[in-house]
């Protein structure tokens, strides 16, 4: 006879393969996919990634006459001093505390150490970006509701 407890068999905590994950988010890239799932039994591993509306926008600008374009480089990249201020999160960038409202910020206004500059929506909450250090704002690098990556530049404050 069984002992009580010794015959069910308790459900094992799910492993994450580390390297399965890492191909899958290669394949994502590779292929242009925002999303890809596996499954092997009861175990289904999902990865997704949300698209910047500058790779939304790439596939529109094929060209329209017969001649191929000259080979894509990326432009120089513009160097502004300041201090960069890069997204902690991938979500949905808001520029202003609720639609109508004034932004938080402007290019040339100043801000001090800690005051807002915008909201990350992630997983339906606002995540309040702030100033690192005080100065002024050089450059606004995201549109209002633009989705945003992890370490995304956002905003130059010099």
């Amino acid at each position: 006879m069984a002992e009580p407890g010794k015959g069910q068999a308790k459900e094992p905590a799910m492993r994450i393969d580390a390297k399965l994950v890492q191909e899958l988010a290669e394949l994502l890239e590779k292929n242009g996919l925002t999303e890809i799932e596996v499954a092997d039994g009861e175990r289904r591993i999902k990865v997704g990634r949300s698209l910047t509306s500058a790779a939304a926008a790439a596939p529109a600008l094929a060209p329209t006459s017969g001649k191929a374009p000259p080979a894509a480089s990326p432009p120089p990249a513009e160097e502004i001093a300041g201090e960069t201020v890069k997204s902690p999160m991938v979500g949905t960038a808001f520029l202003s505390p609720e639609p109508g409202a004034d932004p938080f910020i402007a290019v040339g206004k100043p801000v001090k150490a800690g005051d807002t500059l915008l909201i990350i929506e992630a997983m339906k909450v606002m995540n309040p970006i702030t100033a690192p250090s005080g100065g002024v704002i050089k450059k606004i690098m995201v549109a209002d509701a633009q989705p945003v990556e992890f370490d995304q530049p956002m905003v130059i404050i010099g």
